[in-house]
């Protein structure tokens, strides 16, 4: 049973994520898009910390001494790098499956991450944080109620901090190619992964986050290159990122 409770929990997609958790680190198996796509949600992240607290991007470990919480986190795909890079790492999910998963493979390499079966909802209730940076990566689309959810969420942000939000917009390209296409015709993750009327439009994401004190910026696209078989910075209309800073 899962000890993570909450009004953003879906459990239908707890439950679909939770029996492919063993796979989150096969480059070939169901999150294999995922790891075709980390190298640039990971250099925005990046680059957007290093410009917030002024880090120096040549350092190995360049956050040092600053706290993150990854909420959503599935296997540890981004928790891993960010402690890497010096990040002491709070991460959570609400499949216990996900977590179990997540902490036998950071074990396995050497890594210390807080990992948590829990909700945001519960770390709020607990007085955790604030964190220097809160991360909601692929997540919002998949609860119940996203504006609760991002406002809880902003609530961890320490003053100086920020938050990076990514989802998906639910535009017609969105629905050909990120929920058709994607689930379908290409068959990169199970059919039922998105339900395209949960996607938000970056204008929404915005809004939820009103009255937060956090100051919103983009959005800021991610596009897939077919020839290149890569993703990089570009239009909006499918994948895209948010960043919320707090004075």
């Amino acid at each position: 049973m899962s000890s993570a409770e909450g009004p953003s929990i879906d459990p239908a997609d707890v439950a679909r994520f939770s029996a492919q958790a063993a796979e989150w680190w096969d480059a070939r198996g169901p999150f294999a898009p995922l790891h075709r796509f980390n190298p640039a949600r990971l250099d925005f992240i990046r680059r957007r910390a290093l410009e917030r607290f002024g880090r120096d991007p040549k350092a190995i470990r360049p956050f040092e001494g600053l706290t993150l919480i990854d909420v959503g986190c599935g296997g540890g795909l981004v928790a891993e790098p960010m402690r890497r890079m010096g990040f002491d790492v709070t991460a959570l999910d609400a499949s216990a499956e996900n977590i179990g998963t997540a902490r036998a493979h950071a074990e396995q390499v050497g890594l210390d991450i807080a990992y948590r079966n829990a909700t945001v909802e519960q770390l709020a209730a607990e007085g955790a944080g604030p964190f220097d940076v809160v991360l909601t990566l692929e997540v919002v689309e998949h609860v119940v109620d996203p504006g609760e959810f991002l406002r809880t969420a902003a609530g961890l942000v320490k003053p100086g901090g920020l938050m990076i939000i990514a989802t998906l917009n639910r535009t017609l390209k969105s629905l050909a190619l990120g929920k058709v296409a994607a689930e379908y015709i290409l068959r990169w993750v199970p059919a039922g992964t998105h339900d395209w009327s949960q996607f938000l439009k970056p204008e929404e994401v915005a809004g939820m986050l009103d009255g937060t004190g956090l100051s919103v910026e983009g959005p800021f696209g991610l596009a897939y290159d077919v020839l290149n078989d890569r993703w990089s910075e570009g239009d909006a209309d499918i994948n895209f990122m948010m960043v919320g800073l707090r004075d």
